[in-house]
C-alpha cells in the first residue's frame, strides 16, 4: 500500500543539498517518488509501507549529514495513581490504542508517562481521556506544537548565527587591521603572525564549523555540495597562512615570500555567516503567510453541554456541537446558523472586504469574525476538516511543490559544484604555470576566489522562494493555487472558458418583469402566480414564490394543482382557475394572447416568460431570469486588457446564452453544450493551440476544469469541482481570475530574474575569479579600465569573492519577499467599484450591468428587476 509522508529536513542551504538528499531518499526500495524543498525544508515521500517505512527514510537522509526534525508532538504527564509495573502496562496500553500515538515512556516510580504522538491523528486531551478511562488521574506537566517547536528552531538558529556573526566581526576587525593597518597606539604583538594565526582559530573552527561539518558529510558520501567549497577555499587559506607562520623556509627556499591570508579566512567565514544570517531570517519571511493563517484560528469555543453554556478548547469541538457566538467573537469552527443573524467578516478567508449578513440556515467559515449580532450554530466541520484547515494543507502543499521552470535549474546545481571543482583546479595550474611572480601566491588566492565566488544556492533558491510567497499571497486574496506547475501555466492563459449557470450568473432564477393585461395590477399577477406556485419546487415556480414575498404579499394554498409537462401548472386559487406556463399553453386553452411582443421582448433578453391567464383571460407575463453576478462584467472587460480571448459555455437555448454573453462582452457563445461535452470543447480549443483557463463551479464541470491548462473553481460550488481544479476562488467572485493570472505573470517575473541575476552572476563571477581579464589584457588593452576596481593584475579578492557569494543568496529571496506587495488591478480588498443593494428585495445589483435604475433625492438607485423599480417608484 502506497503511504504518503512529509519529513522537515535540518541543515539543507543549496540546491546541491536538494539533490543530495533526494538521491539517497529514491536510493530507499520501496520509495516511489520524492521531492525535497529547499524553502520549506520540506521532504514529501510516496512509498510502500510493506516496503520500507518513515523510520528507513529518516536515517537514509541522516546517513546523508543533515537532520530530520521530530515530527511528533511530546505530551509529559504526571500520572496518578500507578504503584507498579502493572499500572505502568495498563496506562501504557491504553495510551498505544489511539491512532495517532507512536510511542510512551512511563515510570511508575515517579508516576511520570512521556508520549510521543502525531497531533494530525490525535490530540492531547484525547490521550489524557483515554489515560483517564483507564483507571488513573493525568495532570499534564507540558507540551509543546509543532509550530512552536519549528518557531524555537528557527529562532535558535538565527541567535546562534548571530552570536557567530558577532565574535566572528569583532576578531576579523581586529585581525584584518593586524594585517593591514598599522596603528602606534596598538600593542606591538598584534602585528605578530603568531597572534593572527591564535586570533584565526576560532573563526576557522567555531564560527565556520558548519561548513566543515557539512564538507566531512559530504565527502563521507562521496559527493560535494556548497559546503564543500566553502570548507575547502578557507581551509587552504588557513593552512597556506600556518605552514608560512611556523615553516617560513618552505617558502623561502624557493625566493618566495612567506605571506599569510589569515585575514582572508577569518573575513570569509564572517561574512559568508553573516549571508546565513540573513537567509534564515529572509526565510522566516517568506513562511509568514501560513503562520498568519495558522494564527486565524480561534482558541477556544462556547458550546452547550447538557443545557449549559461551557468553554472549551476547539480541539474539542465536535461535529453536531451547538456553538454560541457572540458580537466580536471568531466563530471557531465551520457550521450552520441555527437561531440568530448577523454580519459576519470573512475578508481573512474570501478576501471579501464587506461583512456579510447571515441568517439562520446560511453556513459560516471557522476564523472569520462575528461584528454585530449574537446567533447559534451547529458544528459541521472540526478540526482538519475546516475551511481555514483545508486551505492550510492547499497553501503547504503549494508551497512545496516544484514549479516546470525549477528543472533547469535543479539540474545545473547537480553538477554544479563539481564543475567549480574542477575549474578552480585547472585556474590553479595555469596560474601556476604561466602566471607572473610570485605565481605560486597568484595561483593560490584565485584557486580560493573561484571556490568562494561560486554560488549553487542562489539558482537553488530561485524559483521556491518565489512560488512559496506568491502562494501565500494567493491564499491572502482568497486564491488557493494547488501547486507551482499550475502558478507557471497560469501567466501563459490566452483563453478563458467561462461556465454560463452559476459562474457568471448567481445561479438561481429571480423575477426580472411583471408585465400586465386587462385591468390585472402587478400585486395580482404576483398573488396569482405565487399562490398556484406556492407548493412547487421547481426554480422558476420557487422565484415567483419569492418575489411574492419579498412584497410582503400573503399568498393562498391552491384549492387544486397539476403539472403539465412541458408547458406550465394549472391550479385552482380560490375560486379562480389559473394557467400559468408557456405560449404554447395559453394557444392550447384558447386564451387570447395580447402581450406575444413583449414576450419575444423579454426572451430576447435571456428571459423565460411565462404567461399568466386568469378564469381564461390573459392576466401578464411573469420573466424570470438567471442575473448577472456582481463584477462578471467587469471581469471580462479586465481579461480583454491582457489580452485574453473569453468563451462561455453553457446548455441553455443559444437565444438564453446570447442574451447573457452580449451583456458581458463575451468574445465566443458555445450554447446548448451537454455536461459530457464540454470536456470535449476545452480539447478542441486545445488542440487549436490555446492555452486554456476553465471556470467552472458544478459536478457538471468537473471534466472540464480537469481537461483545461488550468482549471478555476469557484469556491461557493460544489467539493467535487474544486477537487478536479489547480486553482480555487473562495469567493465567487470573478475578479479574482484576473487577480490570480496577474499573480502568475508577477510571479513569473520573479522568478525570471531570479534566475536571470543567478545565471549571470556565476557566469560572470567565476570566470573573473578565475583571473582570466588579466590573460585577456594582453590582447584586449582596454580591459585595463577595470583596473581601479580589480587592481594592476585584474584579479578578484577572495574577502570580495565571498562577500558577493554570501549577497546572492539574499538577493534571490529579497527580490521574492517583493511579491508580499503584489496587489492585482482588481484586488478584492480594494475593489474598483461597490456593489449596490436593491432597495426592494436587497439583492447585490452591479451598477455596471443593471438594466433597471432610477434618480431620487440626488442619488441613483439600481434594481435587479422592472419590478423592483417600479415598485419603488410607487413608494
Amino acid at each position: 500500500m502506497v503511504k504518503k509522508c512529509d519529513m522537515k529536513i535540518i541543515g539543507m542551504h543549496c540546491a546541491s543539498c536538494v539533490n543530495k538528499i533526494e538521491k539517497a531518499i529514491k536510493s530507499v526500495r520501496g520509495v516511489k517518488q520524492a521531492s525535497v524543498n529547499l524553502v520549506t525544508e520540506k521532504a514529501t515521500v510516496e512509498f510502500d509501507e510493506k516496503v520500507t517505512s518513515e523510520t528507513e527514510l529518516q536515517e537514509a537522509v541522516k546517513k546523508t549529514g543533515y537532520g530530520v526534525a521530530e515530527r511528533n508532538d511530546e505530551l509529559r504527564l504526571k500520572v496518578i495513581g500507578m504503584n507498579n509495573p502493572h499500572c505502568a502496562g495498563i496506562v501504557n496500553k491504553a495510551a498505544l490504542s489511539l491512532k495517532g500515538v507512536s510511542d510512551i515512556h512511563v515510570d511508575f516510580a515517579s508516576e511520570k508517562a512521556v508520549v510521543k504522538y502525531d497531533r494530525e491523528s490525535v490530540n492531547s486531551k484525547q490521550i489524557m481521556k483515554a489515560i483517564e478511562d483507564s483507571g488513573y488521574t493525568p495532570i499534564e506537566e507540558g507540551s509543546e506544537s509543532t509550530e512552536d517547536k519549528e518557531r524555537a528552531a528557527r529562532k535558535k538558529e538565527i541567535d546562534e548565527l548571530t552570536t557567530k556573526f558577532i565574535v566572528g566581526a569583532l576578531l576579523s576587525t581586529v585581525i584584518f587591521v593586524g594585517s593591514f593597518i598599522k596603528l602606534d597606539f596598538l600593542p606591538s604583538f598584534l602585528y605578530n603572525n603568531i597572534t593572527l594565526f591564535i586570533l584565526t582559530i576560532p573563526v576557522q573552527f567555531w564560527v565556520g564549523w558548519q561548513f566543515h561539518k557539512g564538507f566531512w558529510s559530504a565527502l563521507r558520501l562521496r559527493t560535494a555540495d556548497m559546503n564543500t567549497l566553502i570548507s575547502i577555499g578557507t581551509n587552504a587559506a588557513f593552512l597556506y597562512s600556518t605552514l608560512a607562520t611556523f615553516a617560513p623556509e618552505i617558502f623561502t627556499s624557493s625566493g618566495l615570500a612567506a605571506d599569510v591570508y589569515f585575514d582572508t579566512a577569518a573575513v570569509i567565514n564572517t561574512l559568508i555567516i553573516l549571508g546565513r544570517l540573513l537567509e534564515a531570517r529572509a526565510k522566516g519571511d517568506t513562511s509568514e503567510a501560513i503562520r498568519r493563517l495558522i494564527g486565524l484560528q480561534a482558541k477556544t469555543a462556547r458550546v452547550i453541554r447538557n443545557g449549559k453554556e461551557v468553554d472549551i478548547l476547539i480541539e474539542e469541538v465536535k461535529a453536531n456541537d451547538v456553538v454560541v457566538v457572540r458580537p466580536g467573537e471568531k466563530i471557531p469552527v465551520d457550521g450552520m446558523i441555527i437561531s440568530g443573524y448577523s454580519a459576519i467578516d470573512e475578508s481573512m478567508i474570501t478576501g471579501e472586504s464587506m461583512p456579510v449578513d447571515k441568517k439562520e440556515g446560511d453556513q459560516v467559515i471557522g476564523a472569520t469574525i462575528n461584528k454585530t449580532g449574537a446567533f447559534k450554530f451547529r458544528a459541521t466541520k472540526v478540526g482538519k476538516e475546516t475551511a481555514l484547515a483545508q486551505i492550510i494543507k492547499l497553501v503547504e502543499e503549494a508551497q512545496g511543490s516544484k514549479a516546470p521552470i525549477q528543472k533547469l535549474a535543479d539540474y545545473i546545481s547537480s553538477i554544479f559544484v563539481p564543475v567549480v571543482l574542477a575549474i578552480a583546479a585547472l585556474t590553479f595550474m595555469v596560474w601556476y604555470v604561466f602566471g607572473p611572480q610570485p605565481a605560486i601566491t597568484f595561483a593560490f588566492l584565485n584557486f580560493v576566489a573561484v571556490l568562494l565566488i561560486a554560488c549553487p544556492c542562489a539558482l537553488g533558491l530561485a524559483t521556491p522562494t518565489a512560488v512559496m510567497v506568491s502562494t501565500g499571497k494567493g491564499a491572502e486574496n482568497g486564491i488557493l493555487i494547488r501547486s507551482g506547475e499550475s502558478l507557471e501555466i497560469a501567466h501563459k492563459i490566452n483563453t478563458v472558458i467561462f461556465d454560463k449557470t452559476g459562474t457568471l450568473t448567481q445561479g438561481k432564477p429571480v423575477v426580472t418583469d411583471v408585465i400586465t393585461a386587462n385591468g390585472f395590477k402587478e400585486k395580482d399577477v404576483l398573488f396569482l402566480a405565487g399562490s398556484a406556485e406556492k407548493g412547487s419546487e421547481h426554480p422558476l415556480g420557487e422565484a415567483i414564490v419569492s418575489r411574492a414575498k419579498e412584497q410582503k404579499i400573503e399568498l393562498q394554498d391552491p384549492v387544486s394543482f397539476d403539472a403539465i409537462p412541458g408547458h406550465g401548472i394549472k391550479a385552482v386559487v380560490g375560486s379562480k382557475k389559473v394557467l400559468l406556463g408557456n405560449l404554447k399553453l395559453m394557444r392550447d386553452s384558447g386564451i387570447a394572447v395580447t402581450l406575444e411582443k413583449e414576450a419575444i421582448r423579454l426572451a430576447g433578453e435571456g428571459k423565460t416568460p411565462m404567461f399568466l391567464a386568469v378564469n381564461s383571460k390573459l392576466a401578464g407575463i411573469v420573466a424570470v431570469a438567471d442575473t448577472l453576478k456582481p463584477y462578471s462584467k467587469q471581469a471580462v472587460e479586465e481579461l480583454h486588457k491582457l489580452g485574453i480571448e473569453i468563451v462561455m459555455i453553457s446548455g441553455d437555448n443559444k437565444r438564453t446564452a446570447n442574451a447573457i454573453a452580449s451583456q458581458v462582452g463575451i468574445d465566443k457563445v458555445l450554447a446548448e453544450v451537454l455536461p459530457e461535452d464540454k470536456e470535449k470543447e476545452v480539447k478542441r480549443l486545445k488542440n487549436e493551440g490555446k492555452i486554456v483557463a476553465a471556470v467552472g463551479d458544478g459536478i457538471n464541470d468537473a471534466p472540464m476544469l480537469a481537461a483545461a491548462n488550468v482549471g478555476i473553481a469557484i469556491g461557493t460550488g460544489t467539493d467535487v469541482a474544486m477537487e478536479a481544479s489547480d486553482i480555487t476562488l473562495i469567493s465567487g467572485d470573478l475578479r479574482a481570475v484576473v487577480t490570480a493570472i496577474q499573480l502568475s505573470k508577477s510571479t513569473l517575473a520573479v522568478i525570471k530574474q531570479n534566475l536571470f541575476w543567478a545565471f549571470v552572476y556565476n557566469i560572470i563571477g567565476i570566470p573573473v575569479a578565475a583571473g582570466t581579464l588579466y590573460f585577456l589584457s594582453f590582447a584586449l588593452p582596454t580591459v585595463k579600465v577595470l583596473t581601479p576596481v580589480l587592481g594592476d593584475k585584474l584579479l578578484l579578492s577572495p574577502i570580495i569573492a565571498s562577500a558577493a557569494m554570501a549577497f546572492s543568496s539574499v538577493s534571490v529571496i529579497s527580490n521574492s519577499l517583493r511579491l508580499k506587495g503584489f496587489r492585482g488591478s482588481l484586488s478584492n480588498k480594494n475593489e474598483v467599484i461597490e456593489v449596490e443593494k436593491d432597495p426592494i428585495c436587497g439583492m447585490d445589483v452591479d451598477p455596471g450591468t443593471a438594466q433597471y435604475k432610477t434618480s431620487k433625492d440626488g442619488k441613483t438607485y439600481y434594481f435587479c428587476a422592472k419590478s423592483c423599480k417600479e415598485e419603488f417608484e410607487k413608494r
